[in-house]
């Protein structure tokens, strides 16, 4: 009898901006022909790779559709000779509506379309509003072996998966496009997943992801190819483009008897795309393992990408920081400076009568180790003209944080007015356990364009810092400012702790009422004191308007503000 062949597969993982059609397409091209000169028979591209992912209400756009399907017709043109290729993208639907799709495209054209059976709409996804879900699996037959498509969440849903239906079918290899974002740990979640899928299908798994990021969003490529057996045999680039070459030995998922689909199941369709024998791919290929990155690495890296891709997709090149000698803008100094390059970050200094010599001291610092352009525009005088000007309509109160707020808000004025002058954009510096209980100023430090840290807990800012130190070998942030007490410096000996819990108990409380949705009964009994979780979640609610109006952020965390926590403002329950 004789072996079956071999199938070499190759997954683009690319890099694809929202709108960008023309672009979009140019990279697939490119792709096409990098896998065609690797020898492969079939090249994968993410999820929605023509137009971008998530294009939102683009979709109601008929021209935007339009544009797409024109990309795509320039991709399949394009895919000539023996390869075979799976293109994310949008298919029009009956109706007037659309499915979210996958195109596979041979000798030339589009042989055949598969729609996303299930359709994600929770956390950050809204797939509903835009697309209607598929009525069919179908089985694509190229040279003797039955292969499997489908999109992204048709993995993750364990009831009726059309990945199994389609290994039901036939299928040994079971190609999976994705537009997967990320959160710290997610590449652990998708390989549980992936082997999980090849052991019950017994196929080859091979999930591609998208690359890049999508306002809120990173999207962090490591795709991979798992083997029948739950073996993981190749694995993609963390946060970079790549292409992804891997020989799947077709012996380890041998033919099998075609088995019913479930009752109820969309029904299956063979389509045949070439019935020819595969050609020899030449010499065996070395598949890729890049190994995982440690949490802290992982989160550098995402944020870092994010942070390169806001403005490089935004059309900025340089942008600017309001630098406090704290942590927070210390961190995102660092980050902006390794992201964009040193000679494209400027940042302003901007003391009052409050500022710390020790904060002085430590911007210089910073500054000098980054490298990068420091300006010191000192604001005491125009705090002063403020109270000055305020004084007859403020007489007979107290000062309190209202003369407080004064002084970040003519900072975000400054900030602003350089970003106007020279097109930096501003990147604010608030943490995650700030915005949430709202310890911020609005039209303040929160005034900017980009929200580098938005989804970092305070003790995450204090670990990360801590770890570009130790992977640069030096102080890349001195350590004066890491050791020293969080303080917001508006009045005289002021810290962070007389506004707030210490953060060691702050954090878990906001973890367990933001990210795990847990009752004030529940966090209490995970041991802290009733009257300060009553507080925080206090907080919390009473800050929605502030975090409303804040400039998007980076989402690191499995439920981010803004996408994935969406809560009214007017809203009279209370924990």
């Amino acid at each position: 009898m004789p072996r079956p062949p071999t199938l070499r597969i190759a997954m683009a993982q690319i890099n694809a901006t929202v709108g960008a059609v023309g672009e979009n397409v140019a990279k697939i091209r490119a792709h096409v022909d990098r896998a065609a000169a690797a020898g492969a028979h079939v090249v994968t591209f993410p999820e929605l790779a023509v137009c971008g992912y998530p294009p939102e209400d683009l979709l109601f756009h008929p021209r935007f559709v339009t544009e797409v399907e024109q990309g795509l017709a320039r991709v399949a043109a394009h895919c000539r000779g023996p390869i075979t290729a799976v293109v994310g993208t949008v298919a029009r639907a009956p109706g007037g509506r659309l499915h979210n799709a996958a195109a596979v495209i041979r000798d030339g054209a589009v042989r055949d379309v598969y729609h996303k059976v299930h359709l994600p709409n929770y956390g950050v996804f809204d797939e509903r509003r835009y697309f209607v879900p598929g009525e069919r699996v179908p089985v694509h037959r190229l040279g003797g072996v039955r292969i499997g498509v489908s999109v992204c969440e048709d993995l993750w849903t364990p009831e009726g998966p059309p990945h199994l239906q389609a290994a039901c079918g036939g299928a040994r290899v079971l190609l999976n496009i994705n537009a997967s974002p990320y959160h710290a740990g997610k590449r652990a979640e998708r390989e549980r997943l992936a082997v999980e899928t090849a052991r019950r299908g017994g196929a080859w798994v091979c999930y591609n992801n998208l690359v890049g990021g999508q306002d809120e969003l990173v999207f962090d490529g490591q795709g991979m190819v798992v083997a029948p057996d739950g073996r993981l045999v190749a694995h993609g680039a963390a946060f970079a483009e790549d292409l992804i070459v891997v020989d799947l030995d077709l012996a380890e998922a041998p033919e099998r008897a075609i088995a019913p689909p479930p009752a109820g199941a969309p029904p299956l369709a063979e389509v045949v795309l070439d019935d020819a024998p595969l050609a020899p791919a030449g010499a065996p290929v070395e598949p890729p393992r890049a190994p995982p990155l440690a949490r802290m690495e992982e989160i550098r890296q995402a944020l870092l990408l994010g942070v390169r891709d806001y403005l490089g997709k935004n059309g900025f090149t340089a942008a600017v920081v309001g630098l406090s000698g704290g942590i927070d803008s210390a961190l995102v100094a660092a980050l902006a400076a390794e992201a964009l390059g040193p000679g494209n970050v400027t940042c302003v200094f901007m003391p009052t009568r409050y500022t710390a010599d020790a904060s002085r001291r430590d911007a210089e610092a910073l500054a000098a180790s980054l490298g990068v352009k420091l300006l010191t525009l000192p604001v005491d005088g125009l705090f002063s003209a403020y109270l000055d000007l305020l004084a007859e309509p403020f007489a007979g109160q107290g000062a309190d944080t209202t003369e407080e707020n004064l002084q970040p808000r003519i900072r975000g004025n400054l900030l602003m007015a350089l970003s106007n002058k020279f097109g930096w954009l501003v990147l604010t510096t608030g943490n995650k356990s700030e915005m949430a209980v709202g310890y911020a100023t609005l039209y303040g430090d929160m005034a900017g364009g980009f929200a580098v840290i938005k989804d970092l807990p305070k003790r995450l800012v204090f670990a990360l810092a801590r770890h570009i130190n130790a992977t640069a070998g030096r102080e890349v942030i001195p350590q004066a400012i890491i050791d020293r007490p969080p303080t917001a410096e508006l009045k005289d000996g002021q810290l962070d702790t007389d506004s707030l819990p210490p953060y060691d108990v702050l954090d878990p409380i906001l973890e367990a009422y933001v990210q795990d949705a847990r009752s004030l009964d529940e966090i209490v009994a995970l041991g802290y004191e009733r009257a300060t979780v009553s507080r925080v979640i206090r907080l919390v609610d009473g800050a929605e308007y502030k975090r409303r109006q804040a400039p998007p952020g980076i989402r690191i965390t499995p439920r981010a503000f803004g996408r994935d926590r969406r809560m009214p403002i007017t809203n009279r329950f209370r924990e």
